[in-house]
């Protein structure tokens, strides 16, 4: 019975976690906000401005996990890089 309240507290959590980003809100007008995986189960990675744009610049240079995650909230920030020329 414990295990069944304690699943359903999890979901629940889960669920509104989803639900409502906080503060940050989401990636838009320069500015990225992208939940990571972490020891406590999701961290927040948030920039605007030169720092928004530094961090996406390195995520579409890189192809590790963070990275990956990072691109479609530049995208949705509009900073993607300038294609590079031939």
């Amino acid at each position: 019975m414990i295990g069944g309240i304690l699943a359903v507290l999890c979901i629940a959590i889960i669920g509104w976690t989803l639900a409502n980003p906080g503060s940050y809100g989401s990636s838009r007008a320069g500015c990225v906000t992208v939940t990571v995986p972490s020891t406590t189960g999701g961290g927040l990675l948030h920039a605007c401005g030169s720092d928004a744009k530094a961090m996406c610049r390195n995520a579409f240079t890189r192809r590790d996990r963070i990275s990956l995650l990072t691109r479609p909230q530049c995208r949705l920030a509009g900073l993607t890089p300038a294609p590079s020329s031939p």
